[in-house]
This record gives C-alpha cells, sequence and structure tokens, in this order.
C-alpha cells in the first residue's frame, strides 16, 4: 500500500528521520511484496473455484460448455503458475503496475478482465461472471494510481455491457442484461474508490508509524549516546534489584564486569549498601540524595553520591528507579575546581586595583632615593623597591591567569625562540653553558614548528629555567634543556640534576599558591599549566630514568597534524 502511495504521489524529500531514503523504498517494496502475493493468492482460489464450481453444474445440472471450462481451466493454470513461480513475477513493482502497458499489469490484472468479460459474454447458461470483476478491479485500486483504478472499473463496465449487447444476438432481453451491467459497473466504481481511498489512508498511516518508529529509533540512539558519553553513572533498577539499564561510567564506578548486560545488584556483598539505600527510597515512595561507601571485591574502595529518581508509573507499567552515581572524590574537585576559578576572577580583580597604586609607591620610592642618597633611609627605599618589584611579578602574574583571555595560538619556530631565550636567561643570571658548564642545549634542528604563541611559551621557558636553577646541583650538565620531535608534535624537557621531588609535594607542584619557598608565590607551574592548557599544549612532571634529575617536559602540536 505504501509503495501505491509512494507509486502516485512521487517520492517526497521530507524530513531527513522520517522519511529517510535509506529506510523508506525496503519497507515500501516489502509491504507491496505482501499485498501482490496476497492478490496472487486470491487469483489462485478464485480460478480453483471457477473450475470447482463447473465440475459441480456439471454434477447437478446441465454440463458447462467446454469452452467455459477450458476459459477456468486455463485462467486456474496461469494464475496457480503467477502465484507458485516467483520468476514469473520478477520485476514487478508499484512502478511497473502503474502502466498499463506494462506486462505484469496484463499478468496480474488485465488477463483478469479479458478472461471475465468473454465468460461472461460467451456462456449459454446464462451465469452473471459480472460479480468476478471484483478482483481485477479491487487489485488495480489498491496496487495501482487512482486514475488507472478507475480505469480498470471501467473498462470493467465497457465489458459487462458489451456482453449485454452481445446478447442482442441470442434473442435475450437486452434491457435486463443492460440494467444489470449498468448496476455491477456502478458496483465496480464504488469499490474502486473505496478500496483506493481506504489504501491510501492506511498507506498514510503506515508511512507516519514509519516514520514515528524511525523517529523513536533515532531518538533511542541519541539517548544512548548522551547517557553512555556522561561522566555521572546511571543506573536503571527495578524492585527486585535487578538492574535494567547502565552507562559505562556506572560499570566503572560499581567495578562491574564490561560483558554482562544486566545483573542483580543483590548478588554481591559490596553492593549492599546500594540495596539498603533502593529499599529504603522504595519504601519512602519518594526519590532521595544519600553518600555511600562501598568496599569493592578487587580491594578498591569509593564513596559514591546517590541520587534515586523514579519514573511515573502508569497503568500497566513497571515502576523503575533510576540512580545517578558520582565519585565523591570528582565531586569535591569540581566543588575546588569551580572555587579556584571564582578566586581566579576575584584574584584578577584585585591586581587590577593594586597595579596603579603600586605604580605610584614605586615612583614616590624612585623620588625618595634620590634625596635620601648616602643616608641610612637608603637601605630602607631599596627594600621598599625590591618588595615592590615582587609585588609588581605577582600581579603580572594573576593578570596572565585572568579568565577570558582569548589566546593568540599561532605556528611559530620554536627551535629559534628556544635559542633565543635560552640565550638571555644564561645571560641574565650568568650560568655558564656549554659541555663543561652548568647550563646545556640540545635542539634536534632548527626550523622546528610547534603551536603556541611567542610570549606565553617565553614565559613558560624562563619559568622552568628558574626553577631548575633553584632547585639543580651544581655540577656540570645540571640544567639541560633539549627539543626534539615526538610522535606528530614537538618535546621540550627542561631537566635539573638533583633529588626527587618527594611525593607529598609532587601531588601538589601544579596547583596555585604552592611553594616550597618563603618567598615564592606559587605561581610559576600553575602558569605554566594554564597556558600550555590554553595553546593545546600539555606539560607534565617525571623522575628521570636515565639520570638523577627530574624532568619538566612540554609537547607542544604540530601546525600540520592541528
Amino acid at each position: 500500500m505504501s509503495a501505491h502511495v509512494s507509486a502516485r504521489a512521487g517520492a517526497s524529500p521530507g524530513s531527513w528521520f522520517v522519511e529517510a531514503p535509506a529506510v523508506e523504498p525496503a519497507e515500501s517494496s516489502a509491504s507491496f511484496e505482501r499485498l501482490y502475493r496476497a492478490f496472487l493468492a486470491a487469483r489462485a482460489a478464485l480460478g480453483l473455484a471457477l473450475i470447482a464450481a463447473q465440475l459441480i453444474a456439471a454434477a447437478l445440472s446441465t454440463p458447462p460448455a467446454s469452452s467455459t471450462l477450458g476459459l477456468s481451466a486455463s485462467y486456474a493454470v496461469a494464475a496457480l503458475a503467477l502465484w507458485l513461480f516467483p520468476q514469473l513475477r520478477r520485476g514487478a513493482s508499484a512502478r511497473a503496475l502503474a502502466r498499463i502497458s506494462s506486462l505484469h499489469w496484463w499478468s496480474a490484472i488485465g488477463m483478469d478482465l479479458v478472461l471475465f468479460g468473454v465468460l461472461h459474454a460467451l456462456d449459454p447458461s446464462g451465469v452473471n461472471y459480472g460479480a468476478l470483476f471484483v478482483m481485477p478491479v479491487l487489485m488495480a485500486a489498491v496496487l495501482c494510481p487512482r486514475r488507472l483504478g478507475l480505469a480498470t472499473a471501467a473498462i470493467a463496465t465497457l465489458g459487462l455491457l458489451g456482453a449485454a449487447g452481445w446478447s442482442l444476438l441470442s434473442g435475450a432481453d437486452v434491457g435486463l442484461k443492460t440494467t444489470q451491467a449498468g448496476l455491477v459497473g456502478s458496483g465496480l466504481f464504488a469499490v474502486s474508490l473505496l478500496a483506493g481511498e481506504l489504501s491510501a489512508r492506511l498507506a498514510r498511516e503506515e508511512r507516519a508509524a514509519r516514520g514515528s518508529l524511525a523517529l523513536a529509533r533515532q531518538q533511542e540512539s541519541l539517548n544512548r549516546l548522551v547517557i553512555d558519553e556522561m561522566q555521572e553513572g546511571v543506573l536503571v533498577v527495578d524492585r527486585r534489584g535487578r538492574v535494567r539499564a547502565m552507562n559505562p561510567a556506572s560499570r566503572a564506578l560499581l567495578g562491574a564486569a564490561s560483558g554482562e548486560l544486566s545483573w542483580q545488584l543483590r548478588g554481591r556483598a559490596d553492593w549492599q549498601p546500594l540495596v539498603l539505600a533502593l529499599e529504603q527510597a522504595y519504601a519512602s515512595g519518594a526519590g532521595a540524595e544519600v553518600d555511600v561507601a562501598l568496599a569493592l571485591a578487587s580491594g578498591a574502595s569509593r564513596s559514591l553520591r546517590l541520587r534515586l529518581r523514579f519514573t511515573r508509573q502508569r497503568e500497566g507499567s513497571e515502576e523503575l528507579c533510576v540512580l545517578f552515581v558520582e565519585d565523591n572524590r570528582e565531586l569535591l574537585a569540581r566543588t575546588r575546581q569551580e572555587k579556584l576559578a571564582a578566586m581566579g576572577r576575584v584574584s584578577a580583580g584585585i591586581a587590577h586595583e593594586i597595579r596603579n597604586p603600586l605604580a605610584a609607591i614605586a615612583q614616590a620610592n624612585a623620588l625618595l632615593a634620590e634625596d635620601v642618597g648616602g643616608t641610612r633611609a637608603e637601605q630602607l627605599t631599596r627594600m621598599v623597591a625590591s618588595n615592590v618589584q615582587r609585588l609588581k611579578r605577582l600581579v603580572d602574574d594573576v593578570t596572565e591567569l585572568a579568565p577570558g583571555v582569548q589566546p593568540d595560538t599561532q605556528a611559530l619556530d620554536v627551535s629559534g625562540l628556544v635559542q633565543e631565550v635560552c640565550d638571555d636567561w644564561v645571560q641574565i643570571n650568568g650560568v655558564e653553558r656549554g659541555p663543561g658548564g652548568r647550563f646545556q642545549l640540545a635542539i634536534e634542528s632548527p626550523g622546528l614548528m610547534g603551536l603556541f604563541d611567542a610570549e606565553h611559551l617565553r614565559r613558560v621557558l624562563v619559568n622552568l629555567l628558574d626553577n631548575a636553577h633553584r632547585h639543580a646541583d651544581a655540577g656540570v650538565g645540571a640544567i639541560q634543556v633539549r627539543l626534539a620531535r615526538e610522535g606528530a608534535g614537538l618535546a621540550l624537557v627542561v631537566r635539573s640534576a638533583g633529588a626527587p621531588v618527594p611525593p607529598e609535594i609532587e601531588r601538589h607542584l601544579f596547583e596555585p599558591f604552592f611553594s616550597t619557598r618563603s618567598r615564592g608565590s606559587g605561581l610559576g607551574l600553575y602558569i605554566c599549566r594554564e597556558l600550555c592548557e590554553r595553546h593545546g599544549a600539555s606539560i607534565e612532571y617525571r623522575r628521570a630514568v636515565d639520570a638523577a634529575a627530574n624532568d619538566f617536559s612540554v609537547r607542544l602540536r604540530n601546525p600540520e597534524s592541528a
């Protein structure tokens, strides 16, 4: 039926998820094939019924004419063959049946019209075969376009009227025959119109249902994708504690095997806190939010935050509980990150307000130093100037981390920039370089390109060099800088020979305002990490495996791979 409508109305572009080309033709073809085979089976049954009627008439009354029996037998054989042998109907489709010149139309519909018309005209017993025209008219109304369906009804009606005129030669009552032909023809037109309308309506309903099903499947796949990608665990559990659905995050949090499609919460002792929370929620009949501690069978322990919500129960549906599971450590980390972001915004505002008064203090101290030269107050002015510079560096660091600043990431010659920064830093800090010096630089080749901002990369490298200068030993090659290709990007490594970083300090290395020095701001490594993240790079600390040294590695993206 849907194929009939498609052939009549043409393919509509429609919505990409309701009438997707990848789904519509296959389903339309399947619908047409089902209807077409049903009509062919009905034709075969009708052919057998015609032979049976002829034989019964021969047994009870006057034997039928040999021509009538022969036509009925021929029709039955043809109908059975078309129904039983698929190769005979190969190529049959809604488009093929939409043309009266099609061989498939004549083999299924046209042959019926001709044979039934001949039977109706030549049978001497006076049997009215007009009712048989219902079969081809109904088949055309359902499988063909509306205009061709009405044309089939018109051909059948003309055949009946022609048979009535033929009866004039045999001396029958033409008026009665014509009246009967007109009534039957009117009925055939009514059957064609009603069947076509019902077929079109059913096709629309089928297409709407198919579109709704496609939309539901798409929505289901989208929901599954969203839930699977959620960092929060999601479980759907019934009253018996059986998990109906879960996402990968919940499997990881609860230590469930990845191959299981469903499992029982009551089946393991380490999940009993979940069972208890579920039973309490079902008993209260309302959602809840609780914290549970799990000692998993793997030996890990987790503190989880559970949010339990219930589906709206409808008649005939089962009430289910949806558990949203989060790791309390991640919640604390997220809360801490939000506090840090808020603190960064406040600090940036305060730093902006401090900048102008600090500049005034520095200028006033410089003027005062000119007047107190050679006196004891000169030492005090130097102390003021030193602390003003320290405060200015702190203000610059905080301003650099102000949120909302858009990074200016661009392709730059990292080899040249690293060479320039190292030359300046060595000269400013008075560090001896070279094969026998404390500082050594190794660049794999000139012209190595990376994605970063020049001033930001300069800031990162200087911070790492200052950190290495403070903590490295005094031996030869105690401070080393290496730049080389690594995979699809570049690796910039700053190594400082010395004692390893203690574990209690290592975990806080990149946190803001954490410093092991009393006069340190604790923002150096934090600024390095933030600037790297802004430009799509990464920074990490690790203990060198080939030497007693500490490595800080910055990995930059290659412009060609971006």
